[in-house]
């Protein structure tokens, strides 16, 4: 029961836009006026690096249930 509900709370975390969305107006302006794309490649390299590190601590934290759980 408290598992389920900690996944379940995971999950709610996992999905919710509302925190997606705090700085993306203030990127947008700062790579709107920069002349290189430096900048803006550095940002997207940096957003990718950000979003996946959480996904793979809840994969690998998922994993490690499962094999718990499995034996």
């Amino acid at each position: 029961m408290v598992l389920k509900k900690a996944l379940n709370y995971l999950f709610i975390l996992l999905v919710n836009p509302f925190f997606s969305y705090s700085q993306c107006a203030m990127c947008r302006a700062v790579l709107e006026s920069e002349d290189s794309q430096n900048m803006a490649e550095g940002i997207n390299n940096g957003i990718t690096y950000l979003m996946l590190i959480p996904y793979l601590l809840a994969f690998f934290l998922g994993y490690q249930i499962y094999r718990v759980m499995k034996s």
